[in-house]
């Protein structure tokens, strides 16, 4: 029979109606001779009735049957108003097992404990649970009110090669080897970067898609091996033009999706202000905690922390607590983690100082830290001592570690804002050599357009990141469409003219035959996700990730294939 209802829909509306409905036993409860079945589908739950006089067998019902059953919506006498179904209840008249059950490794329902890769092992009964299968609406209504977007502006949604051409500079690439082509590989996409430009080459003017992109790096709770972007571009625009659009893209998002009214601009940080004031370029503003350097506090010192800095700089953050003992082991531990050893801390409390720098303050000093940070109640006072960019770093994650521990960040407060005004270029330690910050294709600012292929260290970039709650959810930049400018830019990362060829010779061919100047930016759809879902990793949020190692405990993929699989590619591993 087909169901005339979900298990969501039911409401005193349909008192006395006769309703068939489908889905899986969530609970069933036992009382004298009467049986109640919480019936769920992903649309909600309903209750049943099976009376004392019914001859419906429910002896051998069981949690997760798929049952279906005909019945009369009666009025509930003990009504439950946290469900929209709450008001009613089904008297069954006819019961069908659709299908049994075994015992399920885990409860199916909302906050269970189970560890994560059991829960990934049988993903398919993860994604049963109400609360994972409401990410997955709430994912399906952020794609669709992105597409209704960008549609209602005037973008075509166009798809790009999923197999291509392995290319220097960014993350690892993944490589598919070719049965067709001896001995060549295929890179599957780290993003649809040259194929946008080159569809504003194409004279298409405005370009975005939903893509997957595949990245092979560590893994960490806002990063997998295979992730979603929405990508766009446009032609004949400017950062300015880009970040107008995206963000009234992500202003749309949050009213249809949490009803968040968001009127004001979205704050703009200049990079090296997001560095100074949070230690990272993709600061948290959901609380303050800014962070100070106190080099001028501590010129005349007599604390051995703080004498003879050199190149060193004294960062520092207040919080209004007198930290505990184990509170400050456990921040210690976070600016190891980000290689730094020493955490100074200094605790004020009644106008007395203490704690391994509080209590060697000079009258001075302590006067200086109270006015600095203006200190009212008890505090504790957090040191850094290291290179200017190594204590920014370890204090930003400390600062981080502080909003959580301190429950500093309230639920369903969302701050955005863009960090502007990027580095051109970044040193790299393993290739000892300066890289592209974000890729050979941005733009430089215009300031240093002169002398950015000579000036590495101090080279600015018409780049912009936009960040979500202390991530960075998405970015971009104006794209190089001068064929001189490019090819300082590849000079200056260490690119030979025979280099340049081999790997984007296809790509800058095509500038030889006109060129708008265009900019563009890519939006981290998981990340996005896990946000607005408060999930705690973007594993909440894609159907069916990698656990930590890059594993699926399901289907235990990656792994071996057999020996005739790799003969017909060429291939020999060590494996014998």
């Amino acid at each position: 029979m087909k169901r005339t209802h979900s298990c969501g829909e039911l409401t005193l509306k349909n008192i006395n109606t006769e309703v068939i409905i489908q889905g899986w036993i969530s609970k069933i409860r036992r009382l004298g001779a009467m049986t109640f079945i919480d019936l769920r589908d992903i649309h909600g739950i309903t209750q049943l009735v099976i009376g004392e006089n019914s001859s419906i067998n429910v002896s051998n019902l069981k949690s997760e049957y798929v049952i279906e059953v005909v019945g009369i919506v009666l009025e509930r006498k003990s009504k439950n108003l946290d469900i929209k179904t709450g008001e009613i209840e089904i008297d069954v008249k006819e019961l069908i097992i659709i299908n049994e059950s075994e015992l399920t490794p885990f409860e199916i329902r909302d906050n269970i404990e189970a560890q994560e890769d059991t829960r990934l092992k049988y993903r398919y009964l993860d994604l049963r649970r109400p609360e994972m299968q409401e990410k997955f609406v709430i994912r399906h209504k952020v794609y669709q009110c992105i597409r209704n977007y960008f549609s209602d502006n005037s973008f075509i949604e166009i798809e790009t090669p999923v197999f291509g051409k392995s290319t220097p500079e960014g993350a690892r690439d993944f490589l598919i080897p070719s049965r067709l082509n001896k001995n060549k590989f295929y890179a599957l996409p780290q993003s649809p970067q040259l194929y946008k430009q080159l569809f504003m080459i194409s004279g298409f003017d405005r370009y975005f898609q939903i893509v997957k992109c595949f990245r092979d790096e560590d893994l960490r709770i806002d990063r997998q091996l295979e992730f979603t972007q929405l990508d766009m571009e446009m032609s004949f625009a400017e950062p300015e033009d880009i970040m107008n659009m995206i963000e009234n893209m992500l202003k749309t998002i949050m009213k249809s999706i949490k009803n968040i009214d968001i009127e004001d601009n979205f704050i703009r940080l200049d990079y090296n202000e997001a560095i100074d004031k949070y230690g990272i370029d993709k600061p948290d503003l959901r609380f303050g905690l800014e962070i100070k350097t106190l080099n001028k506090i501590f010129s005349n010192t007599e604390i051995n922390l703080f004498k003879d800095l050199k190149n060193k700089s004294i960062r520092s953050i207040c919080v209004e607590k007198s930290l505990s003992k184990k509170e400050v082991e456990y921040l210690t531990e976070v600016a190891k983690q980000n290689s730094v050893n020493i955490l100074g801390f200094a605790k004020f409390d009644t106008n007395e100082w203490t704690g391994s720098v509080g209590s060697k303050l000079s009258e001075k000093e302590k006067k200086l830290l109270i006015e600095e940070f203006n200190i009212k109640i008890e505090s504790t006072v957090l040191f850094i001592v290291e290179e200017y960019n190594v204590a920014s770093k370890a204090m930003g994650a400390i600062r981080n570690a502080c909003g959580s521990l301190l429950q500093l960040i309230k639920s369903n407060d969302f701050k955005f804002l863009w960090v502007v005004n990027f580095p051109l270029f970044e040193y790299s330690d393993d290739e000892d050599r300066y890289v592209a910050a974000h890729h050979p294709f941005t733009m430089p600012a215009n300031e240093c357009l002169n002398n950015f292929d000579k000036d590495l260290a101090n080279a600015k970039a018409k780049a912009y990141d936009v960040v979500l709650n202390g991530f960075e959810i998405g970015g971009g930049s104006q794209r190089i469409t001068d064929k001189e400018v490019q090819t300082r830019m590849f000079k200056a990362i260490g690119f030979s003219e025979e280099k340049i060829q081999e790997n984007f010779g296809w790509f800058v061919n095509a500038y030889k035959y006109g060129a708008p100047y265009h900019s563009g930016c890519a939006i981290g759809l998981d990340r996005l996700c896990m946000l607005l879902t408060e999930s705690s990793s973007i594993r909440e949020v894609i159907a069916f990730p990698k656990n930590s190692s890059g594993v699926d405990p399901m289907t235990n993929a990656p792994d071996l294939v057999s020996n005739d699989q790799l003969n017909e590619l060429n291939i020999k591993t060590n494996i014998n």
